[in-house]
């Protein structure tokens, strides 16, 4: 059996600010399932983005969501 590591198309920043422009019209989360954070992704499209809030919040946050998944960081 072979381990070699699979590589993964680096994600953008930009990409993931276009997946969450949705969340204006209640449809939260893309940015996250983007970033490979299914969980939260998951918790922001059941709730809308934790009321917007969370959603708002994002917006300072998906640069280092994006980092993190590049550099291949663990998130939940």
């Amino acid at each position: 059996m072979s381990h070699e590591l699979v590589r993964t198309e680096a994600r953008t920043v930009g990409i993931a600010y276009l997946l969450w422009v949705p969340t204006i019209f209640g449809f939260a989360g893309l940015h996250r399932f983007y970033s490979g954070r299914w969980i939260s992704g998951l918790l922001w499209l059941a709730t809308g983005g934790l009321c917007g809030i969370g959603s708002l919040i994002d917006l300072v946050f998906i640069p280092r969501m994006v980092s993190d998944v590049n550099e291949g960081r663990d998130v939940w």
